[in-house]
């Protein structure tokens, strides 16, 4: 049964994470704080995998697939309207690990999976040019990484854990969620803990 026009994802879904997250007072070195962003982060990710699955099996034409993923990520890498300042900052980090998702999605939809180099090769070129301050080209590059990985190729995960922390290592971290919500995309249930 395919899903109903933008009912992928809803601002209410977003807004009930961040009320969630605010109220538990999120602390990144605590386990179940770090769980609750993860898990914020991965259902945004299944949403991004369900409008694709629905693009590549047919209810959703080019066009409508990715009008569906604006509006998610209008909903998801909005301001966020919380007072701590901490807080802001943890979500920020999952909204710049979701950026590469979204970016990659619609490159997938427009031109399919990158077919020039490996996802190691674009990770490494991508880790480079951040090396360099080339921001836009390692977005570039970890964006091709993110189409093959919607095409089916797997994300290795020794890649990851070489990167150096920054902007990087947060997009390939948003790409493993991409690349978990493609092979399974269940729902994480917003009470889980």
């Amino acid at each position: 049964m395919s899903t109903p026009p933008g009912e992928y994802y809803t601002e209410e879904r977003w807004q009930n994470w961040l009320d969630r997250i605010e109220e538990e007072d999120v602390d990144p070195e605590d386990e179940d704080s770090a769980r609750l962003l993860l898990n914020l982060q991965d259902d945004a990710a299944i949403a991004v995998a369900k409008i694709l699955t629905d693009y590549e099996d047919g209810p959703l034409d080019e066009e409508a697939t990715l009008d569906e993923l604006t509006g998610v990520r209008e909903i998801v890498l909005d301001d966020i309207d919380i007072d701590d300042e901490e807080t802001v900052m943890l979500i920020d980090g999952v909204q710049t690990s979701l950026l590469c998702v979204f970016y990659a999605a619609e490159e997938f939809v427009a031109e399919g999976a990158a077919n020039d180099a490996t996802i190691t090769d674009y990770i490494e070129a991508a880790a480079d040019a951040e090396a360099e301050e080339d921001l836009d080209a390692a977005l570039g590059y970890c964006v091709q990484a993110g189409t093959q990985i919607i095409g089916g190729s797997e994300l290795p995960m020794e890649v990851a854990e070489d990167l150096e922390y920054g902007l990087v290592s947060e997009w390939v971290n948003g790409l493993d969620s991409l690349q978990t919500a493609m092979s399974d995309p269940e729902v994480v249930e917003e009470d889980e803990s």
